[in-house]
């Protein structure tokens, strides 16, 4: 054996990062028999079994372990070779993938890429909707709209603006069981809270105050159902006032808790700041959301 086909190697290294065959296949855009029949073209051509089965997920041998960091290696020149290739692509045309927040991508893009697609209808556009943060220097995504500051290298990173935060409930809330005045009160009302994710109770310490996952008697981590919880009257909800407060059907609750609000960025990789398309449509973006942010 002289070569190895890259596409084996990237697929290899998406199931040990993933250790599961769908959430690799997931990750590369391929499907899962995809997937096995890549690992199993890998294991042939090394003569060597990579992957042992575990209550865990798949479990990388030491033959695969021997091979990580070398296909680690190979796989960054690979996609910085990509990168720098698509940051050569001067036409406005072709497709442009955008990350962002759930809440964002089903409460705030879909009128700006609509607006977006009437001025470029050749630029096409893949919007991932997802709270996990895509990797940009693997190019999950060209354009990232994140809530967080930007902490990798080699990224450009517009700042567009902030989002305050409230605490919200529908109106028949409101109605049946009366409005809090203050922190003390939550404690007589719902409050919608995450399952599994600790955020919220990280937050509520960061302010002082003690909580416990019980404390939250309905919890979900996808935010576009609490959003949808929080409408039908589920309890009480912290929420983007952009979002929140104009909502016919939603009110603020006025109490002494001050939230720190969220930061806006706007994330590219450096190296395709050339490519026309992308720069277009990251400008767009900046004009459209920063307008949204001042109000």
């Amino acid at each position: 054996m002289n070569t190895l086909d890259w596409t084996l190697l990237r697929s290899f290294l998406a199931v040990v990062d993933m250790r599961s065959l769908s959430a690799a296949a997931t990750r590369v855009g391929a499907t899962q028999p995809t997937l096995s029949r890549h690992i199993r073209a890998l294991e042939t051509a090394l003569g060597a079994t990579l992957f042992t089965r575990s209550a865990r997920g798949l479990e990388p041998t030491e033959a695969a372990l021997s091979l990580i960091d070398d296909a680690r290696a190979m796989g960054e020149a690979a996609e910085a070779l990509a990168r720098k290739a698509q940051g050569q692509a001067q036409g406005l045309s072709g497709t442009v993938r955008i990350t962002a927040s759930v809440i964002v991508a089903n409460l705030m893009l879909p009128q700006i890429l609509a607006d977006l697609r009437a001025a470029e209808p050749r630029i096409q556009i893949e919007l991932v909707a997802s709270d996990q943060a895509q990797n940009l220097l693997r190019r999950d995504a060209d354009i990232a709209i994140r809530m967080f500051d930007p902490t990798q290298n080699a990224l450009i990173a517009r700042r567009l603006g902030e989002a305050p935060l409230g605490l919200f409930g529908a109106r028949g809330y409101f109605a049946r069981r009366g409005r809090p005045r203050t922190v003390a009160d939550l404690a007589e009302h719902d409050v919608l809270g995450f399952d599994r994710n600790d955020a919220l109770l990280r937050a509520y310490a960061a302010h002082g105050l003690r909580a416990v996952r019980a404390d939250f008697p309905v919890r979900c981590d996808d935010q576009m159902v609490s959003w949808n919880l929080m409408l039908a009257g589920a309890g009480l909800g912290f929420a983007q006032v952009l979002l929140a407060g104009r909502h016919p059907d939603l009110e603020q609750a006025e109490i002494d808790l001050r939230l720190a609000p969220l930061p806006v960025w706007l994330v590219l990789h450096e190296e395709v700041r050339g490519n026309a398309r992308i720069r277009r449509v990251a400008d767009f973006l900046t004009e459209a959301l920063g307008g949204l942010l001042r109000g």
